[in-house]
């Protein structure tokens, strides 16, 4: 995010106790939009990071809290559980990623904490809403249960706890905003499996089934292999599919045409034999939007 964009969080206060990547993704965003974000992990082992991230991937972890005020603290200990209360004393929103039944054992559940800090506000990213809160579950499994898993490849990236990373730094802010306004603190849950539901809608919309015009049913929004390589192609309107039927000389008798496997077939022979460079040059003189990859 720019540092010339506007900060609707600016001092505002964020304590985290989120783990793993959801949270810290969305503690990273709040950050960017003028929060002043402190994180709480457990201790960890020999002096390291508490947090699974800090351990299974280092590199990612400190992008995650670049600037960020990280401190050790056993929540299961008296003086921990003790110290956090008298920091939530000066606490805008609590960001959390336990289980219910996990924060209610250390006294930090909706209802214990809005008696104790009435000002305070509370976002919880949960695996799934309401009662499923408690099952387990990961990125992939809440991806596979949206209908986004269809093959035995993973997914290219986290799209369930990116997506809810978002969400909760969405919540986050709609929290801070009704606080303003009624001066007491809001309870906001969000749910991975909600997010990884929210991205699935344009595959439940038929949009990218393989028979969705961004499923690869249009020939002009497709994965072509090249000579060196491969080429996504994103002509999806008409101006700009006309733009590459033309550059292609492929003959274009109405939008239908874009649909039939003979198109698809033609594009697929002539971008065969081009290479990445002239593919580059073609799509800049011609206004095709294309990416070429290796």
């Amino acid at each position: 995010m720019p540092s010339s964009v506007l900060k609707p969080l600016r001092g505002v206060r964020v304590l985290s106790l989120a783990l793993n990547l959801p949270g810290p993704a969305a503690l990273m965003r709040l950050q960017q939009m003028g929060a002043r974000c402190t994180k709480i992990e457990p201790p960890g082992p020999a002096g390291r990071s508490g947090d699974p991230m800090g351990q299974y991937n280092p590199e990612a972890y400190a992008t995650l809290h670049a600037g960020i005020k990280v401190s050790a603290l056993d929540l299961k200990s008296e003086a921990g559980a003790a110290r956090l209360q008298r920091m939530l004393a000066g606490t805008d929103v609590l960001l959390t990623s336990f289980r219910p039944s996990a924060l209610r054992k250390l006294g930090l559940d909706w209802k214990t904490l809005h008696k104790a800090h009435p000002g305070l506000s509370m976002v919880s990213i949960v695996g799934a809403p309401g009662a499923r809160a408690e099952e387990p579950g990961h990125d992939l499994t809440y991806l596979a249960d949206a209908g986004l898993v269809p093959g035995l490849d993973l997914p290219a990236t986290l799209f369930a706890d990116m997506g809810g990373s978002l969400m909760a730094s969405e919540a986050v802010l709609a929290a801070v905003t009704v606080a303003r306004q009624t001066g007491r603190g809001q309870h906001q849950s969000v749910a991975l499996s909600d997010a990884a539901a929210w991205l699935a809608l344009p595959r439940q919309w038929g949009l990218t089934r393989p028979d969705g015009a961004v499923g690869g049913a249009h020939a002009g929004y497709r994965v072509y292999a090249c000579q060196d390589g491969r080429v996504a192609v994103a002509a999806l309107e008409p101006h700009f599919a006309a733009a590459l039927c033309q550059v292609a000389g492929v003959p274009l008798q109405g939008p239908q045409t874009l649909f039939l496997p003979s198109t698809r077939e033609a594009l697929a022979t002539w971008f065969a034999q081009r290479r990445r460079a002239e593919l580059d040059r073609l799509a800049a003189e011609h206004d095709i939007p294309l990416h070429t990859l290796v």
